[in-house]
């Protein structure tokens, strides 16, 4: 089994910055793609970025230039650096990890169970 812990959500005011943190730990062979989603109340769920095991990423349109996804592939961890927050960012915040966990022809899917971020004045 794979597990994956989340971090670093919180309250912040419009203007300021946050880091979310995934860990991910259990029997896996290696890591392919980490990413972020996101979920606002009454709204449907939302990728905000990715980034692979050749650290190519990708960004919602709505988050480029503001948010920077990272990952430590020695700690199986990745990192959401979220700047200059609005209001508009309030959601809870989902890790997703897909990963070669019994051998290299399968993967698999794994989430965490979600970080609020709440940004507000």
């Amino acid at each position: 089994q794979v597990q994956l812990v989340e971090s670093g959500g919180g309250l912040a005011q419009p203007g300021g910055s946050l880091r979310l943190s995934c860990a991910a730990s259990g029997s896996f062979i290696s890591i392919n793609t980490m990413g972020w989603y996101r979920q606002a109340p009454g709204k449907q769920r939302e990728l905000v970025a990715f980034i692979t095991s050749s650290s190519r990423t990708n960004y919602a349109d709505s988050v480029k230039g503001r948010f920077t996804i990272s990952r430590d592939n020695a700690k199986n961890t990745v990192y959401l650096r979220m700047n200059s927050l609005k209001p508009e960012d309030t959601a809870v915040y989902l890790c997703h990890v897909r990963l070669y966990e019994r051998n290299y022809y399968l993967l698999s899917d794994y989430w965490g169970q979600g970080t609020q971020v709440t940004v507000s004045s």
